[in-house]
């Protein structure tokens, strides 16, 4: 008879240093069960090495590796909603909420609140607010960046326009619209989807972290969302995966909005 360790699936996550892996190895923690991880290290042109784009063609990170036991080779998944969706689907059911309301099982319309708030930020995350980040990001690169000086008075009033017109209130509204979410949580509770923990929260804890890093979350103006992050950084599987890149990449985890 085989043993437990023979039956459950062998785990890799291959992490690039300054990328989103963090928030894979956080559910990994809440599952509970054993990964490994690989380390990669960025170029000095910021891009990822051969040694990734060789596990995956486009050498983005998280990218993790499934070997289920008896398979000869391992199952490669990239994108952080993918990998999410798979692990919680096959090894964290409860981590996804009911989707009908007993009674209507398979009608439009018959789901559950939960659930249609958990499909959404499921999307959400990476559709919708992290391209606000990455725009600030970039912006704040040209505008901060080194240029000759005769130059600089252009491209900060190049990067304060994108501000005041597109970043700026389009913030401001996606902002406002998630604490307004937290405030109407399900049943109360103090998470996105309800009282429980789900995988719409692995994934929007990244875009959050960046926000409150560089100031655009504040306690004065969104008490919630400060609320919601210290909450997430105070839960021991977070503190552990945490812990457990530090020991294996000597890098020390920084959640903000530098982070690529």
């Amino acid at each position: 008879m085989s043993s437990d360790a023979e039956q459950k699936p062998k785990i890799t996550v291959y992490w690039l240093d300054q990328s989103r892996s963090q928030r894979i190895l956080w559910l990994l923690e809440e599952l509970k069960v054993d990964y490994e991880v690989k380390v990669f290290k960025r170029n000095k042109d910021m891009l990822a090495p051969q040694e990734l784009k060789d596990v995956h063609p486009l050498g983005k990170s998280p990218v993790i590796g499934i070997q289920a036991p008896g398979a000869e080779k391992s199952l490669i998944l990239a994108e952080s909603g993918h990998i999410v969706e798979y692990l919680t689907e096959h090894l964290g059911q409860w981590m996804i909420p009911k989707r009908y309301i007993n009674g209507k099982e398979g009608q439009i319309g018959g789901e559950t609140e939960e659930w249609l708030r958990y499909r959404y930020y499921m999307h959400y995350a990476e559709g919708s607010i992290m391209p606000l980040i990455l725009i600030g990001l970039f912006i704040s690169m040209i505008r901060d960046g080194p240029q000759p000086f005769f130059v600089r008075p252009i491209t900060r009033m190049i990067s304060g326009r994108v501000d005041s017109l597109f970043l700026n209130p389009n913030r401001k509204t996606h902002f406002d619209f998630l604490e307004d979410q937290l405030k109407t949580s399900p049943d109360e509770g103090e998470f996105f989807c309800g009282k429980e923990l789900t995988g719409a929260d692995i994934l929007m804890i990244f875009p959050l972290e960046a926000a409150r890093g560089s100031g655009l979350i504040t306690q004065e103006k969104y008490p919630k969302l400060v609320a919601y992050v210290k909450k997430i950084h105070e839960r021991e599987a977070f503190k552990k995966a945490i812990e457990k890149i530090e020991e294996v990449s000597d890098e020390k985890y920084q959640p903000v909005a530098s982070r690529r």
